[in-house]
């Protein structure tokens, strides 16, 4: 009896001491932990090329479909032709998941929600180093669409209302408006960074203000890219490719839209999420804006999966 009690105290003893060692061993590498991780790793990654910048011109395709060419001449550093071996890096952001699963938006910096035909990102490097952002001769662009109609070419710019994003008119002087022809977009542009192409929401319905409250924040309220922050809080429209992000400090816990911004009587999906010390939380609710909106959302903790289903889904809204 005496050695049936000390066999089954070891068998204990042993599975207390392997629980303990589970519990005190680092988490995995690539554990989400935070927001900023998970859309590190869960959104749009960065696509890069090389090539012989003195065999200009060049052309790339990312994944999505947007071609890129370089011309001759095009690429500079400090002024100075570049010559030798060159790197592309680009990110793409076509669809309404993209643009939530990489921290952005398709907001106007005036504050009116914009309808995106594609956006991306574009730096060069040569020798390890940025070359010169404006262009000595314009890259040639063409853009997938499905749609009839023209578009319109915009800049990012990440520094409005306390690092957060908003699109913005390019340069005096530069292209603005863009012809459709056989299903894409095409256009010259003069300079590397952010570009867009959209228009704006087509509604001239009366305008009104949102407000948020998301009422068991976890976090702070994420800035672009959730450089700062945890918290999104975004409205997709129903039948549109706009990603409202809401983002304007209203009070603890609160955001508002732009002022007079949002189209009283449009359909949508209100949805917020956060990740913190790796629990993941989510909220969405579909709604008809009406005028002066107020929601208070409610989170309920999820798991990673569910969480990258539900903005998945997004793009059949």
């Amino acid at each position: 009896m005496k050695t049936q009690r000390f066999t089954a105290w070891i068998i204990a003893a042993a599975a207390l001491l392997t629980a303990c060692k589970k519990n005190n061993e680092p988490a995995p590498a690539d554990q989400v932990r935070n927001t900023r991780d998970f859309l590190e790793k869960t959104g749009p990654q960065q696509q890069s090329f090389t090539f012989d910048a003195s065999a200009l011109p060049k052309s790339i395709t990312l994944e999505g479909g947007i071609k890129i060419t370089f011309p001759a001449g095009s690429l500079t550093k400090n002024g100075t032709p570049v010559s030798g071996s060159v790197t592309v890096n680009a990110v793409e952001l076509l669809k309404r998941s993209q643009l939530v699963l990489f921290g952005a938006n398709t907001n106007h910096i005036s504050g009116a929600p914009l309808q995106s035909d594609g956006s991306f990102f574009l730096d060069v490097k040569a020798n390890g180093q940025s070359v010169d952002k404006q262009l000595a001769v314009p890259i040639q662009v063409e853009v997938p669409t499905k749609r009839d109609g023209g578009t319109q070419l915009w800049v990012g710019a990440d520094t409005v209302q306390g690092n957060q994003f908003a699109w913005q008119a390019p340069p005096q002087g530069a292209q603005r408006e863009v012809k459709g022809q056989d299903f894409k977009f095409i256009f010259n542009f003069g300079s590397l960074g952010w570009v867009n192409c959209d228009i704006y929401w087509q509604w001239t319905n009366p305008k009104t203000t949102m407000r948020i409250t998301v009422a068991n924040n976890p976090g702070a309220m994420a800035s672009f890219r959730a450089m700062q922050g945890e918290t999104f809080v975004f409205f997709i429209a129903k039948g549109g490719n706009v990603v409202s992000q809401i983002y304007t400090p209203d009070g603890a816990s609160k955001v508002k839209s732009y002022d007079n911004a949002m189209p009283v009587g449009a359909e949508g999906r209100l949805l917020a999420f956060s990740i913190k010390d790796g629990k993941f939380y989510f909220v969405k609710k579909d709604i008809t804006i009406a005028a002066n909106h107020a929601e208070t959302l409610t989170l309920a903790e999820t798991t990673q999966s569910a969480l990258q289903t539900e903005i998945t889904a997004l793009d059949g809204l």
